[in-house]
């Protein structure tokens, strides 16, 4: 029941994953710029060649209705209109000679662009 109790606040939750990886960088792009007030802000909002495009951006701000879970100390904030979208994705960082920076692995995108930067 213990168990319970501590885990009653964090109802608000976004299913959405970073890994270990993603969260060292984001440690280190703050870093970087001397802040430890910003969030790490993902989202969805309609565009794209398929239907809706993702927003990944470090914002200061908490919103109404905002979910929030903490990685290590890395506090990833999805809005409440996203969440669905977003449910079980999960953002990593590549740094291969192929490819570098945040990607996302989405289970709920049916369909995606060739250029991969927006989902249906």
């Amino acid at each position: 029941m213990t168990q319970q109790d501590t885990a009653a606040p964090s109802t608000a939750t976004h299913g959405v994953v970073l890994t270990d990886v993603a969260a060292a960088k984001v440690k280190s792009l703050l870093a970087q710029e001397g802040r430890d007030d910003l969030r790490l802000r993902i989202g969805v909002q309609p565009g794209g060649c398929s239907g809706l495009v993702y927003q990944l951006y470090f914002d200061e701000r908490t919103l109404d209705g905002d979910a929030v879970v903490d990685f290590d100390g890395v506090e990833v904030v999805v809005d409440r209109m996203s969440a669905p979208y977003l449910m079980g994705a999960t953002i990593d960082f590549a740094d291969t000679i192929e490819k570098q920076g945040f990607t996302i692995d989405n289970p709920n995108a049916g369909h995606s662009c060739a250029c991969g930067d927006s989902f249906s």
